[in-house]
């Protein structure tokens, strides 16, 4: 076991700060986590590329935003600026449910605490450090601001709001992955070039007037509409959408101007995707994979899911509608190395309290590491979202035997009994038949290896609804796909002699979802045998598909109209159907199921299924105390269960690098700059059994 020295993290304070012998540091990081020096959090993985590059770094963990910002202070100014990581997760999906009930968690605070962070603390912290150090930039990063840099509608405000720089006064985003344009920006300022001046630098944004933009807009410029027309038309913000995201999703983007305030949001195009040699540069940064000393004694939820897993790779050409991962990270698949990926598993093996298990190796998605376009050609003109649907694109090569290697080459090693998948597979790219049937054989032998010697038990697969018509505005496969995909499930465990489980994700009150689809959704899961767990109502976030969908009323691409539930009312009438077998909610779904004229489906639903025993008689004037009550700003009866569309999301991880990813430790989650927003919010799907308005019904 390797011993650390506190001077092994990046220093947290003034003490630390002398204790390497510096007078002073080039960039300071306000960050709304916890201060974890793993590469699954962006703010150690900015401030490691920094030092890596030579400049001097600090990180203020988790600042006290109230009285006298002592601790905005405490360090002093930077020679160069302050950058803010607002953290791995999108600070009001961390915050509230979809629901907007406050949590009673923060996964990514000591102890769980969630009174460490501000609503929107890159505006919070931004207009502290704008106060206190008026002359000194300000560099945002991570989900919160680089999904805010353009016109968006914010759930928790139900409004339209300007570009994230307007709000909170920041000089430059860094937005997505953030490593090489914060390296760039830093030997910008440090040859002595005012930010004001720093306009070329890919995957930033700046605001500047019209006579100010860099050789002027032009014909290769994309103009979207300004946010003034956004407030005024909401087909207007639909179509800018389809702009914004388009342009994520292309090898080779053009500029996007937004007319915002007298001035332009200019957003420069991104980066190419990471070459292997790159993002291994960054995973072999010298983390400590450990929590700061300061919090010793302390359990940091977030860190205790994702401390013995490893991300095999960034980026997701899946392309659901609800998630934000490729507005992030790209769709475009960046792969670690196998040598990278062995020689992180072996300082997991190393750790003291590691027993042999990796709980994770994984990434946005689970089974996309190595996969690519045959032909770049076709790729670099490229502008679909997505390279899977409605169809896999025939370019794409599905090959599975790179990833094999990699599980191979873990499970060799000594100190390994066991690697578990945690990242959400892609079971429609293990059921594509490849015009390659060795491509083919690969997918099979993939399937059974992952279901004998990858799986803790149950197996996390997202099929996310069983309408048709709803899987098409989500960019998901049809679920026959999925069915498909149990029955191979259920087969290789009767043969293999396993007793194991596969766990369905699914989601109500989508754009274009109504009760009778949920109503089917709940026959089609009982005639599965399903219990349904792990679900959610779909939660808005930024920079997606379906909130523009579901706040515009159109879709984006198309721009004819699309139903959305909206009231508490309506997303409870949807959400309740999953759980149609808890004998509380039988009688709503019945009456709701009359009252849209399916009641053909109650005999499906409850045949053989004794009805509950409602108790005493209660009288004409008196309602029973378990029948749910409306409130106007809920949901009624049950706390809804708690979100993951950050995703994205999906639960959207913020951070300059954020990644939405679902669970565990895959798709690293990183916060600040870097975080990998993927599905694994510890927040998410909650599953906590909220109270009833009164006393509980005695069955």
């Amino acid at each position: 076991m390797k011993e650390y020295r506190l001077t092994d993290w990046l220093p947290t304070t003034k003490k630390e700060i002398e204790l390497r012998g510096w007078d002073s540091v080039d960039v300071i990081l306000f960050s709304a986590d916890a201060y974890v020096d793993h590469p699954s959090f962006g703010a150690a993985v900015i401030g490691r590329t920094l030092e890596a590059a030579g400049y001097t770094v600090a990180i203020v963990p988790q600042p006290d935003w109230h009285g006298d910002f002592r601790d905005f202070k405490k360090l002093g100014r930077p020679n160069l600026f302050f950058g803010i990581a607002p953290g791995c997760m999108d600070s009001m999906v961390n915050k509230y449910t979809a629901g907007k009930r406050l949590r009673s968690e923060d996964a990514y605070s000591p102890d769980g605490r969630h009174d460490c962070r501000p609503e929107y603390p890159t505006i919070v912290y931004t207009k502290i450090l704008k106060q206190l150090f008026p002359d000194v930039p300000v560099v945002l990063g991570g989900i919160e601001a680089s999904l805010r840099r353009l016109t968006h509608y914010d759930y928790w405000k139900d409004s339209l709001q300007k570009c994230i720089l307007c709000d909170s006064g920041a000089d430059m985003i860094i937005y997505g992955m953030g490593e090489k344009p914060i390296v760039e920006l830093c030997r910008n300022l440090a040859e002595g070039l005012p930010i004001s001046a720093v306009h070329d630098i890919p995957q930033t944004v700046y605001l500047c007037r019209e006579d100010e933009v860099p050789n002027g807009i032009g014909a290769d410029d994309i103009v979207l509409h300004s946010h003034e027309e956004c407030l005024r038309n909401k087909k207007a913000q639909a179509e800018n959408f389809r702009h914004i995201e388009e342009e994520s999703n292309k090898m080779h983007a053009q500029r996007l101007l937004q007319a915002v305030d007298n001035k332009y949001a200019v957003v420069n195009p991104p980066y190419p995707p990471m070459t292997s040699e790159e993002l291994d540069r960054s995973f072999d940064l010298p983390y400590t994979r450990l929590p700061h000393p300061k919090y010793k004694g302390k359990r940091i939820p977030a860190y205790e899911m994702i401390k013995f897993s490893v991300n095999l790779h960034r980026g997701c050409f899946g392309g659901c509608a609800f998630c934000t991962i490729s507005a992030h990270q790209g769709k475009f698949i960046a792969c670690r190395s196998k040598r990278s990926i062995v020689e992180e598993v072996k300082k997991v093996i190393e750790m003291p309290d590691f027993k042999g298990y990796l709980s994770d190796l994984g990434g946005p998605s689970a089974n996309m590491y190595g996969m690519h376009g045959n032909n770049p050609k076709a790729c670099a003109v490229c502008k679909r979202p997505s390279c899977i649907h409605p169809q896999v694109c025939p370019n794409l090569n599905t090959d599975h035997s790179k990833l094999l290697e990699i599980y191979h080459a873990v499970d060799a090693l000594p100190g390994i009994k066991k690697s578990f998948i945690g990242s959400g597979v892609r079971y429609d790219l293990l059921l594509h038949r490849s015009k390659d049937e060795a491509i083919n054989a690969v997918a099979r032998q993939y399937t059974r290896e992952l279901i004998t010697k990858h799986v803790s038990g149950r197996l996390k697969v997202a099929p996310e609804h069983t309408s048709d018509a709803v899987l098409k505005l989500m960019r998901k496969p049809s679920f026959k796909l999925f069915g498909e995909f149990k029955c191979i499930f259920d087969r290789i465990n009767r043969e293999e002699h396993l007793n194991q489980q596969i766990i369905p994700y699914f989601i109500s009150s989508h754009p274009g979802c109504r009760e009778e689809d949920m109503a089917e959704l709940a026959v089609l899961t009982k005639q599965l045998d399903f219990h349904l767990e792990q679900v959610q109502d779909f939660t808005p976030t930024p920079m997606t598909v379906s909130t523009e969908t579901w706040y515009t009323g159109y879709d984006p691409y198309t721009l004819e109209p699309v139903f959305s539930a909206k009231t508490p009312r309506e997303k409870l009438a949807q959400r309740q159907f999953f759980f149609w077998y808890k004998p509380e909610e039988r009688r709503a779904i019945e009456q709701e199921l009359r009252r849209i004229g399916r009641a053909d489906l109650i005999q499906k639903l409850y045949a053989g299924v004794p009805a509950p025993n409602h108790g005493r008689n209660f009288g004409n004037n008196r309602r029973p105390e378990f029948e749910r009550r409306d409130n106007s700003d809920e949901f009624n009866s049950r706390e809804p269960r708690k979100g993951r569309n950050a995703r994205d999301g999906r639960d959207a991880r913020d951070g300059y690098n954020g990644r939405d990813a679902r669970s565990g430790n895959n798709r690293d989650v990183r916060n600040g700059y870097n975080a990998r927003d993927n599905r694994s919010n510890p927040n998410s799907r909650d599953n906590k059994k909220g109270g009833y308005k009164g006393r509980k019904p005695k069955w």
